[in-house]
């Protein structure tokens, strides 16, 4: 979890793959409504997040009811989001990937075609709500070395 541009899909993808589970993305799972508000430069309200995120939790009790661990990069940004996607999930952990607003914006302003632009990063920022309890990661380093410490944290045995 983290704000745009933190590296949720590099570092999910890549931890997903070290550990043989599942990866799901969350901006897959967005209403074509949110992500033409977020194309136009708005930011997202509760209520648009809401079937988004109830749609994310259905996904995550889906790969629990079926014995399957996987990774979900999201956002995340609020602990209501993140107890609204671990409702009724029973074995959960949180990566929190942190960075610093200007490396995050500089990173936003290089990828082309995302429809999350720069400009609402400024938003995500505002309300982040830093987890309390989650494996915070530094961005800063190497997305290699950054998802073999992760694997080794969590992935199996």
């Amino acid at each position: 979890m983290g704000v745009a541009g933190c590296g949720k899909t590099t570092i999910g993808a890549g931890l997903a793959k070290a550990c043989g589970w599942r990866f799901f993305d969350a901006d897959d799972f967005h209403p074509a409504a949110n992500i033409a508000k977020m194309s136009q430069g708005l930011a997202l309200d509760d209520a648009d997040r809401e079937p988004w995120l109830a749609a994310l939790n259905r996904q995550l009790l889906s790969c629990a009811r079926g014995g399957e661990s996987a990774v979900l990069a999201c956002s995340a940004l609020k602990q209501a989001y993140r107890d609204r996607l671990a409702r009724g999930v029973d074995d959960l952990q949180w990566v929190y990937l942190r960075g610093d607003f200007a490396t995050i914006r500089q990173r936003l302003l290089e990828r082309p075609g995302h429809y999350m632009k720069a400009g609402l990063l400024e938003s995500q920022f505002q309300i982040l709500e830093e987890p309390a309890s989650a494996l915070t990661v530094d961005i800063a380093g190497n997305p290699g070395a950054i998802i073999q410490r992760l694997h080794l944290a969590l992935g199996p045995r």
